[in-house]
């Protein structure tokens, strides 16, 4: 199954169905009124949404509208909480060897996790706004899960059950102002705001054989001014996303509605590029002594997207441009 959610004017928008090749989308108010309102009632709205949403790829559904990703917000637009790990272990290795940073202690045992802010996700097709050039301006292809209710001190394979759905993010992060919150110990705040989800949200099923031991197994391919970035692999995750839901949940239960992101997703293989600037830089810093790579900059154009092993359309695509931001003026 696939779910989005139409812009309604209203904070939470409107919850839909996707058409399976992303051609239409059907509303479900009479279901669910939100994506939130769905995940608190799975089990009692699932199945009517599921039939709906069968009726939508039969073209058996009168009231079926065209699928239009600019009409979509994020398929969850807010959350009660976002949890984002670090569980590509080659880029977090880039970044010590590249910039000299001393190891961390159990870093292949225990995840490194962040709390960042889940109350406003961007949509797929919304600016990004550039502060100041000098922030370091940066974009993390990833991708991310929402769970229902996770009881305390859930195990990993447990935790498996626990994901409802599925999707893609842009991890949105301002690398100039992240060393100096990470050395405080009390976690990012200014170098992480706002991040963008691909429009579509879908069940595991429809990954097929890509989704295996709690991993997505395709390529999240990363454009830069309609220049090939990145074609990194989902399935090299050191940690699955069970054992990040665990870690999550060892002293505390987790609420339905709860995302998951998996980090910036990375390889062994440099040829395939990276999912973010600054594993790129941190390259180029091992190959030359300097980074080459510039972070972003008002006017350029971001695109991200995986695609089913046959190349069809999974979660539609990220595609956002930088825009200069307008202060404020009290």
């Amino acid at each position: 199954m696939k779910l989005a959610t139409r812009n309604n004017g209203e904070r939470d928008g409107q919850l839909v169905v996707v058409s399976r090749d992303l051609q239409t989308m059907a509303d479900v108010d009479d279901i669910a009124g939100t994506l939130q309102y769905a995940i608190e009632h799975w089990d009692i709205v699932s199945p009517a949404l599921d039939a709906r949403y069968q009726a939508l790829n039969d073209n058996n559904w009168p009231a079926a509208q065209p699928f239009d990703a600019k009409r979509l917000l994020a398929p969850l637009p807010r959350a009660w909480q976002w949890l984002d790990g670090s569980a590509f272990l080659s880029h977090g290795e880039r970044m010590q060897q590249a910039f000299n940073l001393p190891p961390i202690e159990g870093v292949e045992c225990i995840p490194l996790m962040y709390q960042g802010c889940g109350d406003d996700f961007l949509a797929p097709h919304e600016d990004i706004p550039c502060r100041n050039s000098d922030d370091g301006l940066d974009f993390e292809g990833e991708f991310a899960v929402l769970v229902d209710e996770v009881p305390q001190g859930c195990g990993a394979q447990q935790a498996l059950s626990h994901i409802r759905l599925i999707l893609q993010l842009n991890d949105i992060s301002l690398r100039a102002l992240a060393p100096r919150e990470m050395k405080t110990g009390f976690g990012f705040i200014q170098a992480k705001p706002s991040s963008s989800f691909a429009p579509v949200a879908v069940t595991p099923d429809e990954l097929g054989d890509a989704w295996r031991g709690g991993r997505v197994h395709l390529p999240l391919n990363i454009t830069r001014n309609s220049v090939s970035f990145g074609r990194q692999h989902g399935g090299e995750m050191h940690f699955h996303f069970g054992e990040l839901i665990a870690h999550a949940a060892m002293t505390r239960r987790l609420c339905r509605g709860t995302l998951v992101g998996s980090g910036t997703v990375s390889g062994q293989d440099t040829i395939a590029g990276a999912s973010c600037i600054a594993e790129i830089r941190a390259l180029e810093m091992i190959a030359h002594g300097e980074p080459r790579t510039p972070f972003l900059q008002p006017g350029e154009k971001i695109r991200m997207e995986a695609c089913t092993q046959d190349g069809l359309p999974l979660f539609g695509a990220i595609e956002q441009q930088v825009v200069i931001f307008e202060e404020y003026e009290e």
